[in-house]
């Protein structure tokens, strides 16, 4: 596994998160050494999915308002329906994407959370991939959107689906080591 050791990772999410888009690129983090801190509109805990079925929670570290994003080397986006859907109305969450962007660091999303990255308007002229469903949003954005099981687009990283974690999870390291 690509070492990673002291590299500050933010995960950004709240309830209707895609438990094993959250808790495996986590875990994979870890165990290469990485600091990760997970940020959320709530400090209580956040509600995970198992597909339509509630999962495990997770207690926050920090408050999206709170988030100094030049304190990070990367950031991870879950997916699940609802996550993406309620940080795309969140005015910090779209801050933390946009100042990722702008300083050039690795930002990975997968399945549904590209949505927030549609939302933040820093995919345009990107190539990417994600759930089927928000693909046209994805494309109406400006985005190139393609069917393959990880998109590496520059500092950019998407999966389509908890079937690609492996994958997204090895160009989420290899991006990390490289910056």
């Amino acid at each position: 596994m690509t070492e990673v050791s002291r590299a500050k990772i933010l995960i950004i999410a709240t309830d209707g998160f895609e438990q094993s888009e959250l808790f495996k690129p986590r875990e994979a983090l870890l165990d290469a050494g990485a600091e990760v801190t997970l940020a959320s509109n709530k400090r209580e805990p956040i509600q995970g999915m198992q597909h339509h079925e509630k999962g495990e929670t997770i207690t926050p570290d920090v408050a999206l308002a709170d988030v100094r994003t030049e304190d990070f080397d990367a950031l991870v986006i879950p997916g699940g329906v609802a996550n993406p859907n309620t940080l795309r109305m969140e005015e910090d969450a779209l801050r933390i994407v946009r100042d990722f962007f702008d300083q050039d660091k690795p930002v990975a999303a997968i399945c549904h959370g590209p949505w927030l990255l549609a939302e933040a308007d820093v995919i345009d002229g990107r190539r990417l991939t994600s759930w089927p469903s928000i693909r046209t949003d994805l494309a109406n954005a400006g985005a190139e959107v393609v069917d393959e099981q990880v998109v590496v687009d520059g500092n950019l990283i998407t999966s389509r689906k908890p079937d690609d974690i492996p994958a997204f999870n090895a160009a989420l390291l290899k991006a990390i080591s490289a910056a």
